[in-house]
C-alpha cells in the first residue's frame, strides 16, 4: 500500500524591494567590482565630503598622534645631544676590563693598541652610537658627572644562541687559511668566532660575541654637552678623520652650503674618500638645514 502524500504546502514568494535586492550577498560568479562614486565629484564637493566625516571614518593615519617627545631636562644630557664622554666597560661578575677610552687604563689591562686613538669620544645620544643600554641611559646625566650604568645582556652583547656553537672539519679551515688554536679568535667568511674545541679532525667554532649573556657595567663621565654649530661640525671632523687635529680644517658656512678646506697633508692619505663622504652625511643627517657639503683641496706653489 502506498501512503498518502500530503499535499505540499506553497508559501507565497515575499516581493522583496529594490533596495533589499541590493544587498543580497552575491556569488563569487555574481560580484562586480566596487565603483568610486565620489570619482566624478568636484574638488570641492570631495574636501565637503572629508569635512563631514565622524572622526571613527577618517583614515587611521590621521587620527594617529605622534609619539609623546620627553620632556627635556635642563642642565643635563638630552636625547640628540652632541656630547663628549669618557667610558670604561667591565663586565660585571669579574671586573674585567674590555673597552676603554683611557691610554692609562688600556696600558694598565692590557688592551692598548698603538693604532687606537684615545680620549674623550663623540656621542650622538640615543642614535646608535654607542651600546643599546649605555645609549638609552645616557640621558639626564650632568656635565661633570661621573656615574656607573650597569646594562643587561640582552641591551649589551646579546644573550648566547647555541645555534652560533658550530663543527666545522677541520681540512676546510686549512683550505681557507686558517690555523685554528684553542682559544683564539678566528675570522671564517667574514664572520668571527673563537675556537673553543679540536678533536677528531673537527674544529668547535663559537660565533657569539665573546661577551654574549654577561651583564657588564660602564663608568661614564660627560665631559661636555657641545650646543655651538661650529663645535659640533669640528667634533664630526674629529670623528671622520681619526687622528687630525679638526683645527686644521678651515670650514665655510654658506646659505645651504657648507665648504669645507682639506689640510695639504692629508691630501694623499689612505681612505680620505670614505672619510669625506662620511662626513658629508653626518653633516646632512644632523644639520637639514644644509644641501650641499664641498670639500677644496688648494695646492700652493712651492
Amino acid at each position: 500500500m502506498s501512503e498518502d502524500k500530503k499535499p505540499v504546502e506553497e508559501k507565497p514568494v515575499e516581493e522583496k524591494t529594490v533596495d533589499e535586492k541590493l544587498e543580497e550577498p552575491k556569488t563569487d560568479e555574481e560580484k562586480v567590482p566596487e565603483v568610486d562614486l565620489t570619482e566624478s565629484k568636484t574638488e570641492e564637493e570631495l574636501t565637503k565630503i572629508d569635512e563631514e566625516k565622524t572622526p571613527e571614518e577618517l583614515p587611521s593615519e590621521v587620527k594617529e598622534e605622534a609619539p609623546e617627545l620627553e620632556p627635556r631636562i635642563e642642565g643635563a644630557v638630552n636625547n640628540g645631544d652632541f656630547v663628549q664622554v669618557e667610558m670604561t666597560g667591565k663586565v660585571a661578575e669579574t671586573g674585567e676590563v674590555f673597552d676603554t677610552t683611557s691610554e692609562e687604563i688600556a696600558k694598565e689591562h692590557g688592551l692598548y693598541s698603538e693604532d687606537r686613538v684615545y680620549g674623550q669620544k663623540l656621542v650622538v645620544v640615543n642614535d646608535g652610537w654607542v651600546l643599546k643600554g649605555l645609549d638609552k641611559k645616557l640621558r639626564g646625566i650632568k656635565p661633570g658627572e661621573s656615574t656607573a650604568i650597569e646594562i643587561e645582556a640582552e641591551d649589551a652583547f646579546g644573550e648566547r644562541d647555541a645555534n652560533n656553537i658550530q663543527l666545522i672539519p677541520f681540512r676546510i679551515l686549512r683550505s681557507k687559511g686558517v690555523n685554528p688554536v684553542i682559544g683564539s679568535e678566528i675570522e671564517i667568511d667574514g664572520r668571527n668566532a673563537v675556537v673553543r674545541s679540536i678533536g677528531a679532525g673537527r674544529v668547535q667554532v663559537d660565533y657569539n660575541h665573546p661577551l654574549a649573556g654577561r651583564k657588564i657595567i660602564y663608568e661614564v663621565t660627560v665631559n661636555k654637552i657641545i650646543e655651538d654649530q661650529y663645535e659640533k661640525l669640528k667634533a664630526l671632523i674629529n670623528r671622520r678623520f681619526v687622528g687630525i687635529e679638526a683645527e686644521k680644517f678651515i670650514i665655510q658656512i654658506a646659505e645651504k652650503k657648507i665648504i669645507i678646506q682639506i689640510p695639504d697633508e692629508i691630501f694623499f692619505g689612505e681612505n680620505i674618500q670614505i672619510a669625506k663622504r662620511g662626513l658629508a652625511i653626518d653633516i646632512m643627517k644632523y644639520f637639514p638645514e644644509f644641501e650641499e657639503v664641498e670639500f677644496v683641496e688648494i695646492i700652493k706653489k712651492t
